[in-house]
């Protein structure tokens, strides 16, 4: 089993910067792409940004230029910097990995419990 475990949340006023951490422990094998996720108070559950083992990134349109998504393949920890922050992404931000347990065949999701991001105005 793997588990992911996010920190670096908190409170930020408008303008100011975070950075998040999600390490991957347990019986760890095959990790593929990382990606980080969000979700708002009464909203879907939406990417933020991904990146995978080659380290080549995607970014949602409003978070890029903002935030940087990096991960060091030998820690199994994937990091999201987040700059010039807004009070519309305040959210809970999810971790997610896909990992497998055999060399070849498919990845499943592995989900972390989110941490807080809160940005006042």
């Amino acid at each position: 089993q793997v588990q992911l475990v996010e920190s670096g949340g908190g409170m930020v006023q408008a303008g100011g910067s975070l950075r998040l951490s999600c390490a991957a422990s347990g019986r760890i094998f095959r990790i593929g792409n990382m990606a980080w996720y969000r979700q708002a108070p009464g909203k879907q559950r939406e990417l933020v940004a991904g990146i995978s083992t080659a380290h080549t990134t995607n970014y949602a349109d409003s978070m890029e230029g903002r935030f940087t998504i990096s991960r060091d393949n030998a820690k199994n920890t994937v990091y999201l910097q987040m700059n010039s922050l807004k009070p519309e992404d305040t959210a809970v931000y999810y971790c997610n990995a896909k990992h497998s347990d055999y060399l070849t065949g498919p990845l499943y999701d592995y989900w972390g419990r989110g941490t807080q991001v809160t940005v006042s105005s």
